[in-house]
């Protein structure tokens, strides 16, 4: 196993354990993370997203396959299952992760998956009627990235 392939179990392996410290320290101070509700996160807001997933997830399980690595550039698949709080609605989520990296951490982190069947899952009937449309999603993301935001101020 290469190093950027390491740093890539070392960041899932964590995030089973709900390792925030862990998951941080594999992010280089420039990184940055976007993903269908998070978009164009810096390093310390992608951190503090980590952190914030790792303590209020009560019901978060986490599992990773098909890792692999070069030298600059890393994907991984990932599975989270929990129960999304606001609606008390079982989510399997799959994502695909791809990866830039220098000097062993991480720089660039893109997670992609399929909103829709995100929204269907946790939203029900709304999300099933209306999941694939601009509004819910901008709808989600403003809520997702106020939520984040309170964290990070409630932390300062």
């Amino acid at each position: 196993m290469n190093t950027n392939e390491q740093v890539i179990h070392t960041f899932y392996s964590a995030f089973q354990s709900k390792d925030y410290k862990t998951m941080q320290q594999c992010y280089a101070d420039d990184a940055t993370f976007s993903d269908p509700v998070f978009t164009n996160l810096d390093a310390n807001a992608v951190r503090a997203m980590w952190e914030m997933f790792c303590l209020r997830s009560k019901s978060l399980d986490i599992q990773f396959k098909n890792v692999s690595a070069g030298d600059t550039k890393g994907s991984a698949t990932w599975i989270a299952t929990y129960v999304f709080s606001a609606t008390g609605n079982k989510v399997v989520n799959t994502i695909t992760a791809n990866f830039a990296f220098l000097d062993g951490k991480i720089t660039t982190h893109k997670d992609n998956f399929s909103f829709y069947n995100w929204a269907k899952q946790a939203m029900g009937l709304p999300g099933i009627i209306l999941g694939w449309t601009p509004l819910v999603k901008s709808k989600v993301r403003k809520m997702a990235n106020k939520s984040l935001m309170d964290f990070i101020s409630r932390k300062i």
